[in-house]
């Protein structure tokens, strides 16, 4: 049953003239102050997810970004800053960029953020899919297969980092400890320091293409899966395959456990005026990701997801994605029906995920957060008797383990 809710925030500015007709991505550019102001935008997010009763505000890590659409290059460090502004909400990384890291620096940091905020940021992990970004530090993105195993090596090299008192690690790409003498002594194990204090470590990651390497990497390692903005035909189909994928690895998961199902939204009080507050940032966003190769609205955007081609800005319509379901528009007593529908289709999904297009104004974006917090999440309030989140879900710190 549905009953926890967040929020995605990727890091736009305020952009003016936005839609297709607007001003092209590619002619952005802003002074550092104005990129700057996704802190200021963070953090009235924050305080408004914590005031509203969302479990979880949700931010995306990415580089070196002067047009001024994902401007957030370090996801555990700001959580750190908004955790101590707010009371309970959780800090998600959606996603930590792990190819534009060290695998051991990543597990450092995660976890001194999870001791200073007391178990409240909530690990995620992704392959990045903008080539300035993972080929700038120095590691392979064109080559998306050599981009899948890095990615799959450092993933298990922080695994082992946050599950093992010490440990040693051979690979192709990372010999962990060197073959080194240390005071006196040769390095056989290292020992990450500090650990997170909440373990084992729950781990998300996007399913943006359903390839069946990524699902059975994901049940192999225990990973949980968050599919957003995504069709409804790819969302029904990559659940079942990610359930199939757990069950080949001994875990009996009902349809919807251990996911997230992610919308892009927009309340007002008919679907037409809806529909007329989003577009322009609809089409914002289809400008900025459709070279990318990153909308998932039809099997055709889907192939070009996985095999990282672009895409026409102009191929996807909001119309179809809210004929598809990828975006919510309309009355929340229409968005409580569907999601209702969505409930009854997958007993075990508990977590739905609403977030907006880049270059969606700050207030749009608070006044829309308000609106389904009071007109929509109040349909989905845990039946009596049922188990309550555990502690560090409600914010509080969980207790250090023997």
């Amino acid at each position: 049953m549905i009953s926890r809710f967040s929020t995605l925030y990727v890091g736009h500015i305020e952009l003016e003239r936005c839609g297709l007709a607007g001003t092209p991505a590619d002619d952005r550019r802003y002074a550092n102050g104005r990129l700057s102001e996704v802190f200021d935008t963070a953090a009235a997010l924050a305080r408004a997810t914590d005031r509203l009763g969302y479990e979880t505000l949700w931010l995306a890590e990415h580089h070196f970004q002067h047009e001024g659409y994902e401007c957030i290059p370090n996801i555990p460090l700001l959580a750190v800053d908004l955790a101590h502004r707010t009371e309970r909400v959780r800090i998600g990384c959606a996603f930590n960029i792990v190819p534009t890291w060290h695998p051991l620096r990543l597990a450092e940091d995660f976890a001194t953020a999870d001791i200073l905020t007391g178990g409240r940021v909530v690990f995620g992990v992704g392959r990045g899919y903008h080539s300035r970004e993972v080929e700038t530090f120095g590691n392979p993105m064109l080559d998306a297969e050599a981009n899948r195993e890095l990615f799959e090596e450092q993933v298990e090299v922080i695994l082992k980092a946050f599950d093992q008192e010490s440990f040693a690690h051979r690979g192709k790409h990372y010999t962990i400890p060197p073959d080194v003498p240390y005071r006196g002594y040769r390095l056989a194990e290292i020992t990450l320091v500090p650990r997170p204090r909440r373990r084992p470590v729950e781990v998300w990651q996007p399913i943006v293409s359903g390839s069946a390497r990524s699902l059975d990497f994901m049940a192999r390692h225990g990973i949980k899966g968050v599919v957003s903005a995504t069709a409804e035909q790819f969302v029904d189909r990559w659940f079942r395959d990610y359930q199939e994928a757990a069950r080949r690895h001994g875990r009996a998961l009902a349809l919807g456990q251990d996911l997230i199902l992610g919308f892009r939204m927009c309340l007002d009080d008919t679907v037409e005026r809806a529909m007329d507050r989003a577009r322009p940032y609809f089409e914002e966003h289809a400008k900025f990701m459709a070279p990318l190769g990153m909308l998932r609205y039809s099997e055709e955007h889907v192939k070009a997801v996985a095999a990282r081609q672009a895409q026409s800005p102009t191929g996807a319509t909001l119309d179809n994605g809210v004929r598809n379901r990828s975006w919510l528009c309309g009355p929340p007593g229409d968005i409580v029906a569907y999601l209702k529908e969505v409930e009854a289709r997958y007993p075990g999904l508990e977590h739905v995920m609403i977030a907006w297009a880049l270059g969606t104004p700050r207030e749009l974006m608070l006044e829309q957060l308000t609106r389904f917090a009071r007109e929509v999440m109040p349909a989905f309030r845990p039946a009596p008797g049922r188990a309550a989140l555990p502690d560090f879900a409600r914010g509080s710190a969980p207790s250090p383990p023997a």
